[in-house]
């Protein structure tokens, strides 16, 4: 069972960054090398939606049209960590990140049926 620590949410103005990291382990030790990363959010009464993926294979990496040229995706095989750097934020960018991960390398997904490893959310608010 892979676990997923979440950080980096916050309170930012539109136009603003943050970067979120999430921080992966097994009890194991089994490497976590071979997994497939994505980060999801959920805003109050809406659906969890995808916002990017990174995939273990090549690093192909997947973002929602919403945050295409803002968001990127990026890993650290080395620390275990998976980042997502947001810029650019809007209001509409706010909600509840999650982190998921799922032991298919070469998966490239932004539908949360796909990963069943998720990590506790980290609130991020883009005040107008």
């Amino acid at each position: 069972q892979v676990q997923l620590v979440e950080s980096g949410g916050g309170l930012v103005q539109a136009g603003g960054s943050l970067r979120l990291s999430c921080v992966a382990s097994e009890a194991s030790g089994f490497t976590l090398d071979y997994y497939t990363y994505a980060w999801f959010r959920q805003a109050p009464g809406k659906e969890r939606e995808g916002v990017s993926c990174i995939s273990a294979s090549d690093g192909w990496t997947s973002y929602a049209d919403s945050v295409k040229g803002r968001f990127t995706i990026s890993k650290d095989n080395a620390k275990n960590t998976v980042y997502l750097q947001m810029n650019s934020l809007k209001p509409e960018d706010t909600g509840f990140y999650f982190c998921a991960a799922a032991p298919h390398a070469e998966l490239v997904s932004l539908n949360p049926v796909d990963f069943h490893n998720w990590g506790q959310g980290t609130q991020v608010t883009v005040s107008s």
